[in-house]
């Protein structure tokens, strides 16, 4: 199906033959339905809605309550995500944004898949290889799913990958992207003639008649033993007003960074609310000056750093100059009859 189509039905993307077809671009799905997203002033848009409002209309979590996950088999498929719902019960709708994946590849399992006798794919370290998977947005309940269905602690694992660079369609770099890593032998890759089989050299068909030894992923993975928390990444801040150093608030945040920081710039505008600190509003814009700061516990300082914000601000993540992604605070109310400050926050 071409990009150019906005929405779809799970009948054009059927799941079978494993790991089944998936649409030309990043999506949406709910109720058996999906709906392309495209880039846009820093955000995602779902048809002409931005996506957190289109999550909000369905009661559901936004962005900055998701985790990044690698998909890189059937879990790509739109009808498999139906799977998920009607037997696993997975709960609210799910976001696959499209990511070209370097140096990383979806290879063939050693063993086969026990509900249906397919052989399924696995993750591997593939220097050179560029591919295009998925990366899911998922809620916390949605990753509980998923543990289920990737058999977590017995087949597969879900570490943060170190190796590979994942790039979205926005130009965001998932550094430290979650994935379900092969755990035991039946999925660690399958070695024919001593090297791995890429799933985008051979079909399943092909794949189920594949005969050779266990090999292994080759990744740089660090397994995780309980629940990811959204908070978690990334593990920086973008600062542009009060909290930047030698600001009013920069003894708030020093005892949680990782340093100083460094200077960046953000798309967008900035305006003087009159009451002592700046309204950022991101997207199109001259750009915002501020400085990326590194967390060192992002869980634990974002939670202070939110109840000083307060309910003017809401926390998101946005996209830097180069792909680098940040949490930062953006204004909430209106900003008309604000100065547009365009030299940035005098600190």
């Amino acid at each position: 199906m071409s990009s150019s189509f906005s929405s779809f039905s799970d009948s054009d993307f059927p799941a079978d033959p494993y790991p089944g077809a998936r649409p030309d671009g990043s999506y949406a799905h709910h109720d058996g339905r999906g709906i392309l997203l495209r880039p846009h002033a820093g955000s995602w848009l779902a048809g002409d809605t931005d996506l957190d409002d289109w999550l909000a209309e369905r009661g559901a979590a936004t962005l900055a309550q998701r985790v990044p996950l690698l998909v890189y088999g059937s879990n790509q498929c739109p009808s498999k995500i139906t799977w998920l719902r009607e037997t696993l019960r997975l709960p609210g709708p799910a976001v696959v944004l499209r990511a070209r994946c370097a140096d990383l590849a979806a290879v063939w399992a050693s063993g086969l898949r026990k509900r249906d006798g397919a052989r399924p794919a696995t993750l591997a370290s593939a220097p050179g290889v560029v591919e295009t998977h998925a990366v899911w947005l998922a809620t916390r309940e949605q990753v509980r799913v998923l543990d289920v269905c990737e058999g977590r602690g017995t087949r597969y694992g879900l570490a943060k990958v170190g190796s590979g660079t994942i790039t979205l369609d926005d130009g965001s770099i998932v550094d430290g992207a979650l994935s379900y890593v092969g755990l035991t032998g039946i999925r660690m890759p399958l070695l024919r003639n001593g090297a791995m089989v890429r799933c985008a050299d051979v079909d399943q068909a092909a794949a189920l008649a594949l005969r050779g030894t266990i090999g292994q992923h080759g990744l740089s993975a660090s397994f995780l033993d309980g629940e990811p928390d959204p908070d978690g990444w990334p593990d920086r801040l973008f600062v542009y007003g009060t909290l930047q150093p030698g600001a009013s608030a920069w003894r708030l945040l020093e005892p949680l960074a990782d340093g100083p920081g460094t200077p960046h710039h953000l798309p967008g505008r900035l305006y003087d609310t009159g009451l002592g600190y700046p309204a950022l509003r991101p997207g199109d814009g001259p750009g915002v000056p501020g400085r990326v700061v590194g967390l060192r516990e992002p869980a634990t300082a974002l939670r202070v750093l939110d109840e000083y914000e307060g309910e003017d601000y809401r926390r998101v993540r946005v996209t830097l100059a180069g792909g680098l992604v940040a949490w930062t605070y953006v204004w909430t109310a209106e900003v008309s009859g604000m100065t547009e400050l365009v030299s940035g926050w005098v600190v």
